[in-house]
């Protein structure tokens, strides 16, 4: 007897559930392509799949840096689509957009046409600021960075100068597809460079300048000039995702956040040994001596620099600014005081970031209310000035520079130590309030809201039948 082939019938085709898994993996991925912390990936992806009527305990999520997959199951058939994700750039006006739109859709009932339909058109916005703008935005924001380094005014500029330099090249090379991190060594080389040349051109005789912009501080630039590469965000949602239990993106973040200062250190290396100085990275002070009044105009111009670089919508900026003021003077109180100079209660850089980025974390608790945007949106712009950039890459040029002389490896450690444990106490005060506040107001409004759709809408709780 000749058997029949054998034949394959695939029950699972439900169009309806298919474009639905569809736009919820493109919700995902665009948060994560705007590089969204992965809590928040999660809890908007969770959001969307309410609205469009999935059944949470049938729903299975799997988030990874360059790939989102998503399973919906029941008794008789189960679906599986991914979705890659590959242009990474960070983007708070999307983030901030998306959250709304999810919001948006339960409460206002959408159809899922009128859904994608504003999802479409929020991934098709231009960004806020135009490249000049961003260029200008984060040459000051660096120019801020060495104010709180202790240049002087005339040094802002030139660090300023260098940096806008520096990054509009970024963003040009960026355009031609190179390669991000020779992208990064470029970049930092040329800064470094412009910021030497202002160096020696009020050091040298043989230039006369004029008095109003000599500077006291001529190789502060050099300290400052390059720290708009500094990956922030990644850092912060690194160590946020760390606490979080996403240690996998966690790790895969952080293995990018390095790649990018080596390549930075290494830009910024490779000039010095060009130019044949280094004092800036050895032992050039990095204790300010300013009045809080200028800490703080030096704070409100970075913070509202990077976020012209984040893409943070306009009508934020001055909140993010004022969020940088708090930010930073409270962590310069906590940090100075009288051992350097200085007015405030001598705890030093670490206590002092914890201490400013978890104040400011709880006041953006209140202001998201405020001023309908997600939490990291104000947050994140308000803390970056508290970076400690220069000292990551200082650790990472001890490193490169090592010549088997007593103590570099303890200069190296140092530096790299204490970069880590600001960096860690910085996204710590970020994450730890809102979580906690988080989780102990906003889900009964969640629910709420949520079980008021399901109960107008419906679930698909049997999705080889019903259609939502």
């Amino acid at each position: 007897m000749i058997s029949k082939p054998l034949q394959l019938h695939n029950k699972c085709e439900d169009a309806n559930v298919i474009r639905r898994m569809k736009v919820l993996l493109k919700v995902g991925c665009k948060l994560m392509e705007s590089s969204a912390d992965t809590q928040r990936i999660l809890r908007n992806m969770k959001r969307t799949a309410a609205f469009l009527g999935f059944k949470e305990e049938n729903l299975q999520i799997y988030v990874d840096y360059n790939l989102l997959m998503v399973n919906y199951s029941d008794d008789r058939c189960s679906y599986t689509k991914f979705q890659r994700c590959s242009n990474h750039a960070i983007d708070m006006a999307a983030i901030s957009a998306i959250s709304k739109l999810s919001w948006r859709a339960i409460a206002n009932d959408y159809t899922l046409d009128q859904f994608e339909e504003e999802f479409d058109e929020i991934c098709a916005r231009p960004r806020v600021y135009k490249p000049w703008q961003v260029a200008l935005g984060g040459g000051l924001a660096c120019g801020g960075f060495c104010i709180q380094f202790g240049c002087d005014w005339p040094s802002f500029f030139y660090a300023s100068i260098a940096a806008a330099v520096g990054l509009r090249m970024r963003m040009y090379l960026a355009s031609k597809k190179m390669n991000p991190y020779i992208n990064i060594t470029i970049v930092a080389f040329v800064s470094t460079m412009i910021a030497w040349l202002f160096g020696v051109a009020n050091t040298t005789t043989a230039f006369q300048l004029p008095a109003w912009i000599q500077t006291t501080t001529p190789w502060h630039p050099m300290m400052a000039c390059a720290l708009f590469i500094v990956p922030g965000v990644p850092l912060i949602n690194f160590v946020s995702d760390m606490l979080s239990g996403f240690q996998q993106v966690g790790v895969t973040r952080a293995i990018n956040t390095l790649l990018m200062v080596l390549a930075m250190a290494f830009g910024i290396s490779f000039a010095i040994e060009v130019v044949g100085i280094d004092n800036f990275v050895n032992d050039l002070s990095m204790t300010p001596h300013h009045e809080y009044w200028e800490f703080s105009i030096a704070a409100a111009i970075s913070a509202m620099g990077f976020s012209m670089i984040f893409n943070t919508p306009r009508r934020l900026l001055g909140v993010v600014a004022m969020g940088g003021v708090i930010a930073v003077c409270t962590r310069n109180f906590v940090s100075l005081g009288a051992s350097n100079g200085n007015v405030g209660l001598d705890m030093g850089p670490i206590i002092g970031s914890l201490v400013g980025s978890a104040l400011i974390s709880i006041i953006c608790i209140k202001a998201i209310h405020w001023h309908h945007t997600p939490h990291h949106c104000l947050s994140i712009p308000s803390v970056i000035p508290m970076i400690p950039g220069v000292l990551m890459y200082r650790a990472l040029f001890a490193i490169i520079k090592m010549h088997g002389v007593v103590g570099e490896v303890t200069v190296a450690m140092n530096n790299g130590m204490r970069a880590s444990f600001i960096i860690i106490c910085i996204a710590i005060g970020v994450a730890i309030p809102n979580i906690f506040i988080r989780r102990l107001m906003l889900p009964k409004h969640e629910k709420r809201m949520l079980m008021e759709h399901r109960m107008r809408k419906g679930n698909l709780t049997n999705i080889t039948q019903k259609k939502y």
